[in-house]
């Protein structure tokens, strides 16, 4: 077998400038996947962590039927007491919970005494916001950061802020109906701007959960929804099957399903976005495989007619059909394997150099993002793999013709 890879080895030494082209080839194709793959990868990573980490956190546990009426807000459908401590109970006990939020979602009508607007809340807790939700104070653009709010304050998001002409320190009346129907105003002073993001969110402003119970008449640990951040992100999946496990199976007197769980995938549109960028890498690698098996197949194809002669003189000494098939395999191998080594060594390089330049872009309103590309080893092995064995699979059907041609025919061949 060595003297195999020794043979094929010389022979691709042989047609230098026709291997270097080749190689030259796969390289450029293992490149700008394994590019595309970082680059994109870390746009997805940052867009996904301004999301879970400014907004959703990474699971939202509601009462079975919320989410699919959540765009009224309906406040007949929240956690009551016993359920809140259930929740709260089980995500104590689970070890890759890092923190829970406690929220009230409420719709009210915002008035700055001249005007009135409408407007969506979140009615939080602020520590537990702030440890669900870490970067929800980066998006404060105006105000004070620290505490994120107290009760009595508002954070108004900056599209009510600006058509209403609301500045920090004003005094504005929120005015809300609980879910018995009775209407009630409380004041609030405007604390912060929030800046807008993508989705619904974006139109959200916070109060402190107990103004929110105040102003809605509610007595008792009701919420809306329960936000969760976990300690690992790749725990996601395990943890809702946990969560969804040990909850679901907590029925009403009605024997029906009392709670429901949710990934941010189901919360949030940009999760369709992320879809796309993971089918635009699956195109790209496709058209990897493509420029592997063309660029080799026809790299085999030419040697098998350049070498027609040598091919009659070895097969006429007696090598068998098995190794002349294996001679010209191995050599398609070992295009692959050295065009690979060489993309992989490139790309590992320029993605350091990118991140030494440390390149930052905008993205709709979030400015200086810092793009950071990053590659698994997962993703460089799956990709080498790939193209390695591409290279073998195009090397197969020369090498057999190579190795079923007639001695006789094979020497006469001018």
């Amino acid at each position: 077998m060595f003297n195999i890879f020794k043979l094929a080895a010389r022979n691709l030494r042989r047609y230098k400038r026709r291997t270097i082209l080749t190689s030259m080839l796969i390289t450029l194709g293992v490149v700008a996947v394994l590019l595309f793959v970082s680059v994109s990868g870390s746009f997805k990573a940052m867009m996904i962590g301004q999301i879970t980490d400014s907004m959703l956190g990474h699971l939202q546990v509601h009462k079975k039927g919320y989410l699919s009426s959540i765009d009224s807000l309906p406040l007949n459908r929240n956690l009551q007491g016993k359920q809140v401590a259930k929740v709260k109970e089980i995500l104590d006990e689970n070890e890759s919970v890092a923190a829970y939020s406690m929220r009230i979602k409420l719709g009210a009508m915002f008035s700055n005494y001249t005007e009135t607007t409408n407007v969506r809340l979140n009615a939080v807790n602020p520590e537990q916001e702030m440890q669900t939700v870490p970067m929800l104070v980066d998006r404060i653009i105006k105000g004070k950061k620290e505490g994120l709010l107290a009760k009595g304050e508002i954070l108004v998001p900056e599209l009510i802020a600006k058509g209403m002409g609301v500045k920090i320190n004003d005094t504005i009346v929120l005015v809300a109906t609980n879910k018995d129907g009775s209407v009630n105003g409380q004041p609030f002073v405007v604390r912060g701007i929030l800046e807008g993001i993508s989705g619904p969110g974006g139109r959200d402003g916070f109060i402190h959960l107990e103004d929110a119970r105040s102003l809605l008449r509610i007595e008792g640990n009701e919420v809306s929804e329960i936000a969760i951040r976990l300690k690992n992100m790749d725990q996601m999946k395990s943890v809702f099957e946990q969560l969804n496990s040990q909850l679901g199976s907590i029925k009403n007197k009605m024997d029906k399903p009392v709670f429901e769980v949710h990934t941010w995938e189901k919360l949030s549109p940009f999760f369709n976005i992320a879809k796309m960028i993971d089918l635009m890498t699956f195109f790209i690698k496709i058209m990897l495989v493509a420029i592997v098996l063309v660029s080799i197949m026809n790299v085999m194809v030419m040697a098998v007619y350049e070498r027609i002669n040598e091919i009659g003189t070895i097969a006429a000494i007696g090598t068998k059909p098995g190794k002349i098939l294996s001679l010209f395999v191995t050599e398609g191998f070992l295009l692959g394997v050295f065009g690979t080594l060489i993309g992989v060594a490139v790309s590992l390089i320029s993605i350091a150099a990118m991140n030494s330049a440390q390149i930052s872009f905008d993205f709709g309103r979030q400015k200086g993002l810092l793009l950071s590309p990053t590659i698994g080893t997962s993703d460089v092995i799956t990709i080498a793999g790939i193209v390695i064995a591409i290279a073998v699979l195009a090397s197969l059907q020369p090498a057999w013709k190579a190795a079923r041609m007639d001695p006789i025919t094979a020497l006469r061949h001018v």
